[in-house]
């Protein structure tokens, strides 16, 4: 592939990069070359114009990997609308969230995900489309051409947790995702004749990235929905899969599993980002994956991407995050805003087009996050202060060396603590309750709940969880206590309960 093009353009004019006659899309409704994707896209967009929506309006998508969810960023951004996808691994509550504060005024889902809203739950004013209805109205509509939309204008917004409360809405730009899918084909190295199977929720802005870089290369998507790994080694098995993204606790599962050998020597690259892989897991990568390279990623969802590694670097350099990805100043920020110099810790600050624009609705938020690029950016502008502490050493690579909030990463799933701690008071097991990350080998970090209370009411507290909450906010462990200590303010102290749990 050629060096990345700068200048952004509409997202849906990713539709353009590929070959006429090429497959673009491969799923269980069949496969669309790049000249039936254009097509689907464009008539999806009419159907979403001609169902009532009008330019700015959000459309919030609730669905498996169908081909309406692989279609709908795109169709979204052709229409002019912004698109909101909602984690299907989500509760009825989480996802009633979304709708009400993102203010849909379309979602589309299927009747069971629908059936499971409670009561005046679903917002009164988000009118709701089955994914059956989609797909014939689209079916049915004359296509919209690739739009003139201005790069700066919103295409989507992506709900991440917050390290309090509820997730918050991510704004995006056609520019942002543009940027991001040209950068990541570039640096990976896609081309036409690449197949990325597509493991990672299109919800998440890592996974949504494999669809858009793998079209921005002209190559072929593979969407799957997993329960095991195995389905996913029957799914490189099957498709003749190139490219493999995915977070550690996959990685886990994916080198314990049998693979046939020649699925595992037909990958060509894998990829990782939503933390780090440890020394040992890169090597059992290398083993079971021979042919492949192997891409270590950094990223936030406010800037969608910020280092990678290079795959000759990653068995001298394990543990580096790499170097800024296209696109993308990385700086090393000391307290009193100079930059670090080498091996000294500093906060990651992001600059330059892929920073996102804002939190949707939360200027409060939005002001501590992004703020003034530092003096020494080249970029200027607004940067993302990620809030981690890393390192950079003299040969210019980067370094994690820890988190300043107090998120848990369960599977890849970035969890606020409030929520967990929201859920377990709500049940009415408890009245006090402190969520806590622990170290896990599998998931990456694992939950671990601190009750106030004798333990009499678990099986309470676990079913609520169960019947409430998606799968991965889910305690492993409970840990009851007729007390939780506070400090001079009267609050709870989150710092005594986390050494407590290590000492």
């Amino acid at each position: 592939m050629t060096a990345p093009n700068p200048i952004p353009r509409p997202l849906d004019h990713l539709t353009g990069f590929g070959t006429p006659g090429h497959a673009a899309l491969i799923g269980r409704d069949g496969t669309l070359d790049y000249d039936a994707l254009d097509a689907a896209v464009g008539r999806l967009a009419a159907a979403l114009l001609a169902g009532g929506l009008v330019v700015g309006d959000r459309v919030a998508s609730w669905l498996p990997k169908s081909r309406e969810a692989c279609l709908l960023p795109l169709a979204a951004a052709r229409a002019g609308v912004i698109h909101v996808p909602v984690n299907p691994a989500l509760r009825h509550a989480q996802a009633a969230h979304i709708l009400r504060d993102s203010g849909a005024a379309l979602l589309i889902t299927g009747k069971q995900r629908l059936d499971s809203f409670e009561k005046d739950e679903c917002p009164a004013g988000c009118r709701v489309w089955l994914e059956e209805d989609v797909r014939a109205a689209g079916s049915a509509a004359e296509p919209l051409g690739p739009s003139g939309h201005d790069p700066d204008m919103l295409a989507a917004i992506l709900y991440t947790s917050g390290s309090t409360g509820w997730p918050k809405g991510v704004m995006l730009s056609h520019a942002n995702l543009w940027l991001g899918a040209i950068g990541v084909a570039h640096y990976l190295g896609l081309r036409p004749e690449d197949r990325t199977l597509c493991v990672l929720p299109l919800s998440f802005d890592y996974g949504q990235n494999q669809l858009l870089s793998t079209w921005a290369a002209g190559a072929c998507a593979v969407p799957l929905d997993y329960l095991t790994a195995r389905d996913v080694v029957r799914g490189v098995a099957k498709h003749r899969i190139t490219t493999l993204a995915g977070v550690p606790p996959l990685w886990v599962q994916l080198v314990e599993a049998e693979w046939p050998a020649d699925a595992a020597a037909s990958l060509r690259r894998v990829t990782n980002s939503g933390g780090a892989l440890t020394r040992d897991l890169i090597g059992k990568l290398k083993q079971l994956f021979v042919n492949a390279d192997i891409y270590p990623m950094y990223g936030l969802t406010e800037a969608f991407r910020s280092t990678w590694l290079e795959p000759s670097l990653v068995d001298a350099h394990p543990d580096s995050m790499g170097r800024a990805i296209p696109f993308a100043e990385i700086l090393v920020v000391r307290p009193d805003g100079g930059l670090a110099r080498d091996d000294e810790p500093g906060e990651l600050v992001h600059a330059g087009p892929l920073v996102a624009k804002g939190y949707w609705r939360d200027p409060e938020r939005t002001a501590e996050r992004f703020r003034p690029a530092p003096r020494a950016s080249s970029y200027g502008g607004t940067a993302v202060w990620s809030g981690d502490t890393v390192r950079r050493d003299a040969a210019g690579l980067h370094y994690f060396v820890g988190r300043d909030d107090e998120m848990i990463k369960v599977s890849g799933n970035r969890i606020s603590p409030t929520e967990i701690e929201d859920a377990a008071i709500a049940s009415g097991a408890t009245v006090e309750a402190v969520a806590v990350g622990a170290s896990d080998p599998r998931l990456g970090q694992r939950i671990i709940l601190v009750a106030r209370g004798v333990g009499a009411e678990e099986d309470k507290l676990l079913l609520y969880f169960k019947s409430q909450m998606p799968s991965f906010m889910i305690p492993s462990k409970i840990i009851w206590q007729p007390e939780l200590p506070r400090n001079a303010n009267g609050k709870l102290d989150r710092a005594a309960i986390r050494q407590g749990l290590v000492a």
